[in-house]
């Protein structure tokens, strides 16, 4: 099965297409990451008390082996890429972000040469009653596909939040009380709340709109149980 043609538009900036995944590329994502998770919690070494690099790597692992798998209907179209430096615009020269699980779609790939990643997933460690945490997962990892950090001529991204504790629910109640609380140096963030999604209607995944100058970003997430 080959993912939707219509994920790319010629409409980027600095010579770069603006990539704009169908819906049906998102939801092959996201249950990518679904499925590599079940492989990734079978380690010993993922477990609430694991730190952020060792499941990111398992997850990664994870969703190589479900696509080599086979059993993914996309196992030939989407590649699953090391973590790596990157920039976030082609006339920055010093890489100023790392990306944790960057995706290369075959089909974005043999229509425009794009070499660099045409979707990328962000992880965050994360429970709905740490403070700390939510505030990292907004600051560090929504924010920083809001500003164009990350995936700058992307549509949508994709945010894999590890469930220390608590169930998706209260990861996200915590999350949107950040973005809701007034604070001195900016308003509240109401409309940025993260909803339940359209694409995978299952309590595990949700889906958040943000400002952008040109375009509004679109970010799923994947909140997955580490115990």
């Amino acid at each position: 099965m080959k993912l939707p043609r219509d994920t790319a538009t010629t409409a980027g900036t600095q010579g770069r297409p603006r990539i704009e995944l169908a819906p049906e590329t998102s939801t092959a994502i996201l249950r990518t990451v679904h499925a590599g998770w079940a492989v990734a919690v079978q380690s010993p070494d993922v477990n609430p008390k694991a730190g952020e690099v060792t499941m990111t790597e398992r997850l990664r692992d994870g969703m190589r082996k479900a696509l080599k798998a086979g059993r993914l209907p996309w196992s030939k179209t989407l590649i699953v890429l090391p973590g790596t430096e990157s920039r976030s615009r082609p006339d920055v020269i010093r890489p100023d972000g790392r990306t944790d699980i960057p995706l290369l779609l075959i089909e974005i790939f043999l229509r425009f040469s794009e070499h660099d990643p045409h979707a990328i997933i962000e992880c965050k460690r994360i429970a709905g009653n740490d403070a700390r945490l939510c505030r990292e997962y907004v600051v560090e990892g929504i924010d920083r596909f809001r500003t164009g950090k990350y995936a700058d001529d992307h549509a949508t991204g994709f945010m894999a939040g590890y469930l220390l504790a608590g169930d998706a629910t209260a990861a996200v109640d915590g999350i949107n009380q950040y973005l809701n609380a007034s604070r001195p140096d900016r308003i509240p963030r109401l409309e940025e709340n993260l909803t339940p999604s359209t694409l995978v209607v299952e309590s595990w995944t949700w889906t958040s709109l943000h400002p952008r100058t040109v375009q509004r970003m679109e970010l799923h997430h994947a909140f997955l149980p580490t115990s």
